[in-house]
């Protein structure tokens, strides 16, 4: 009897597809968080932001918390660590390099997650795989322009890849516990670790509170349900999604973001729609079989 082959398709399926609409999202936040920093410190900012999400999600999951199990605690309190690191870094990076600079760094995250994903779940991704980060990769590195990607190494640098290495832990541990841990309960306790250690780290690093501003509250209660409903759509959709497949849908945010500059009045150059492009490609390619590896698999299963 012949096993069924699959064969390169051009459509998402629903995981994926609910990873590209959170993408969009993630994409539409960056002006919103640009104009609320004017107003609060970075780590004030992020526990008002994933403090609002935690209460949110933890009345959304309020009938299953009960449930809460250890293997789950332990699973979110990793991954909210990972996310705080995330945030927090690229923050203060920004403080001494580029915008772009800090956005080409950042995008190690790409070729970093499945070098993880092969160390960590012992998964080696294939070789569309690879060949749809590179051009992800590429792509991001059109984006960033020639400002982003000169060469230097400082402090900024430092912390902006650490940044990096940290989103990757993230997308990989999300990965690693989403099969085998309920997505609610996680969710609330990942949200409720990022806020706490922003909290806790004011005092040691000397930030203040701001003063009252409905900005800062209007722009932490949106983006408190945005992030909410983007960790728990991550959650739920890297059960059937692949660190290394999700990364590189992820990388198609500041695809997202320019438009949404380009919406706003910004200019987006040719290299960098050139850079959007290849973004786009290498989530098509990502998921194809070469013709010639499915009929040699083919004869294999006969």
């Amino acid at each position: 009897m012949t096993a069924a082959v699959s064969k390169p398709r051009f459509y998402f399926s629903r995981s994926e597809a609910v990873l590209v609409f959170v993408t969009m999202i993630w994409g539409a936040t960056f002006l919103t968080v640009q104009n609320a920093l004017s107003v609060s410190g970075p780590l004030f900012f992020v526990g008002l932001r994933f403090g609002t999400a935690a209460l949110m999600m933890a009345l959304i999951a309020a009938p299953v918390l009960r449930g809460l199990t250890f293997a789950e605690l332990k699973a979110g309190i990793f991954i909210g660590i990972a996310i705080f690191f995330g945030y927090t870094l690229q923050t203060y990076g920004l403080q001494s390099i580029a915008s772009s600079k800090s956005a080409f760094i950042t995008a190690l995250y790409v070729p970093i997650v499945p070098l993880l994903q092969w160390l960590v779940l012992r998964r080696p991704p294939r070789f569309m795989s690879w060949l749809g980060i590179a051009l992800a990769f590429a792509g991001l590195t059109l984006l960033a322009g020639p400002e982003g990607t000169s060469i230097g190494f400082g402090i900024g640098e430092l912390l902006t890849l650490l940044c990096a290495i940290a989103i990757a832990a993230e997308i990989i541990l999300i990965g690693s516990y989403a099969g085998r841990v309920d997505a609610r309960r996680v969710t609330v306790i990942q949200l409720a670790t990022t806020s706490l250690l922003a909290f806790g780290f004011m005092t040691p690093l000397g930030e203040p509170v701001p003063s009252f501003s409905w900005l800062l509250i209007f722009s932490a209660v949106g983006l408190g349900i945005a992030s909410a409903g983007i960790q728990l759509a991550m959650n739920w959709a890297q059960k059937t999604v692949s660190p290394t497949r999700a990364t590189v849908i992820y990388a198609g945010e500041p695809v997202w973001a320019g438009l949404v500059g380009w919406w706003a009045g910004e200019r987006m150059l040719p290299a960098a729609l050139i850079g959007a492009g290849l973004i786009v490609v290498g989530v098509i390619v990502s998921e194809m079989t070469p013709p010639r590896w499915a009929k040699r698999n083919k004869s294999a299963e006969a």
